[in-house]
């Protein structure tokens, strides 16, 4: 299931960079890792608060992300913020309006968020930004290094279960593109919600 999640976009320059919020101040980590590559000029970080984050970043997802980037060294004028944002979907059209307000409008842009949430946010961002090329980005690390980084293994399995069910029920409500999703991934996730995964699925129980 780790693997399927991973696209394996080859990173390039892209005209704009969105951090989309979460739990894993990762996130910001390697974003501004790739703003000191040189791969795009300006960052949007995205997210509010959820249950996973009200305590881990009081003053929201993106503002935390934002004072973390600062502290690497990326300058406050790459930055824009979007504090309102609590579901992909508004990460990605909060986003957009921001850098339209900007006077940007970018042709390409590159998604860089947690390594278990490259698949769902591309065809999230396919899905509401047809027109814009997409390139996902997260931190090259294996599940098991990224477990010991947020020292909960349980709400990995759990975010990566509900987050599975999302690549799978979504199409159908218009949030996202279709996408494959192989039999023995399927089967995996539906082993993992029968071993009571399930705290952070949209259907609790089936």
């Amino acid at each position: 299931m780790w693997h399927y999640r991973l696209l394996g976009h080859e990173l390039r320059s892209c005209d704009a960079a969105i951090g989309l919020g979460s739990h894993d101040l990762g996130v910001a980590t390697y974003a501004a890792e790739l703003y000191d590559r040189g791969l795009f000029p300006v960052l949007v970080f995205t997210g509010a608060s959820s249950p996973t984050t009200r305590d881990r970043f009081p003053r929201g997802e993106a503002a935390r992300y934002r004072e973390h980037a600062l502290e690497l060294g990326v300058p406050d004028t790459a930055i824009l913020v979007d504090p309102h944002a609590t579901n992909t979907g508004a990460n990605i059209v909060n986003s957009r309006a921001l850098l339209d307000d900007a006077g940007l409008r970018p042709a390409s842009i590159l998604l860089i968020s947690k390594p278990y949430a490259e698949r769902r946010s591309y065809a999230t961002a396919r899905k509401l930004w047809p027109e814009v090329d997409v390139i996902c980005a997260a931190a090259p690390i294996g599940f098991e290094a990224y477990v010991k980084t947020i020292g909960d293994e349980r709400r990995v399995i759990d975010m990566m279960v509900g987050d599975l069910e999302r690549i799978l029920e979504y199409p159908a409500r218009g949030f996202t593109i279709a996408q494959d999703v192989p039999g023995d991934i399927e089967a995996a996730y539906h082993r993992l919600r029968a071993a009571g995964f399930v705290s952070r699925t949209i259907t609790p129980s089936r």
